[in-house]
């Protein structure tokens, strides 16, 4: 068996050969499966078993953690959407609450100028 196997066919070539000899490729499926992956992904292959199953390993784990990071900014955006929501509702409700207050006082003056007024009449 070669010191490195760098590709799908290195590992298929590796494989006829030993099936000649009468042997066969320890983790041969699994190998396959994760060179196949590697392939896909763009990431070069290590030529060797241990160092291709680290390698998707690895590659694995940063889809997680960047899945995971993902998960918690968009969670993040949304108590920040929600908040400014609620910021939003209870500036509008100040500012009805102010025009109410000024509407009231307005027809509470009007309402005492008229009672003024009504009393001077003769």
């Amino acid at each position: 068996m070669p010191d490195r196997i760098n590709s799908i066919e290195d590992l298929e070539n590796v494989r006829a050969a030993a099936a000649a000899q009468g042997a066969t490729v320890p983790n041969y499926n699994e190998w396959y499966q994760i060179m196949q992956q590697l392939e896909e992904l763009g990431v070069e292959s290590t030529g060797s078993y241990a160092g291709d199953k680290a390698k998707i390993e690895e590659v694995q784990q940063s889809v997680e953690d960047y899945i995971r990071e993902a998960q918690i900014e968009q969670a993040a955006e949304e108590r920040r959407r929600e908040s400014q929501q609620v910021k939003e509702v209870s500036e509008t409700d100040s500012e009805q609450t102010v025009k109410a207050n000024v509407a009231n006082a307005t027809s509470s003056q009007l309402m005492a100028d008229y009672m003024k007024i009504y009393h001077f009449l003769p």
